[in-house]
């Protein structure tokens, strides 16, 4: 009897979940039936700052020492970079660019981005989309994709286009000019 008793309180509680999950589900698909799309563009500058006493950007791995190549697979970077509205890091910061990347080519320079864009300013303050792609550094033009977003950019799905503005050989710093091309509800 404790055995079916059991059975019979377990198949409940799933059953529950899955009607739960089946209006969320319908709740969540008449929501968006009701909304429309919209594009967002717009420009930031990604500072990329590994030197100084305050660096952006920390690694986190290194390659094992008998890696000799030149691409520096397996490397490992963690990112807190401040965006702004221009190339000059004294310029208005309207964001941080939060995440890693790591070098995963060992026949180019070829990064895996995955980073969060907070936004901390204007209409898009407290939203954040999410960039995960590759990104060939030697390119003029890189592209990855938006594959989500929250706040004001839930649902979010689109693109960057990453352009090099300044890079120091010497200290590793870049600014990057990221055009992002999202579409939200």
């Amino acid at each position: 009897m404790a055995t079916f008793l059991s059975f019979f309180l377990l198949s409940a509680v799933a059953l529950s979940l899955v009607l739960v999950s089946a209006t969320a589900e319908s709740l969540e698909r008449d929501f968006l039936s009701h909304k429309k799309e919209k594009l967002t563009h717009f420009t930031v500058y990604w500072h990329d700052i590994l030197d100084g006493k305050d660096p952006t950007s920390v690694s986190i791995m290194n390659p094992p020492k008998t890696y000799t190549g030149a691409t520096g697979f397996g490397l490992t970077r963690m990112i807190d970079n401040p965006l702004t509205m221009a190339p000059e890091l004294s310029s208005k910061m309207v964001g941080r660019a939060q995440g890693f990347y790591a070098a995963a080519s060992k026949e180019e320079v070829g990064l895996l981005m995955a980073m969060n864009f907070a936004i901390l300013e204007g209409k898009y303050n407290g939203s954040t989309i999410t960039v995960f792609g590759r990104n060939s550094v030697f390119d003029k033009v890189r592209e990855m994709p938006v594959i989500g977003g929250s706040g004001l950019f839930r649902f979010a799905r689109g693109y960057v286009q990453a352009r090099t503005h300044v890079f120091d050989i010497k200290t590793g710093n870049a600014v990057v000019e990221y055009n992002c091309y999202v579409l939200h509800y």
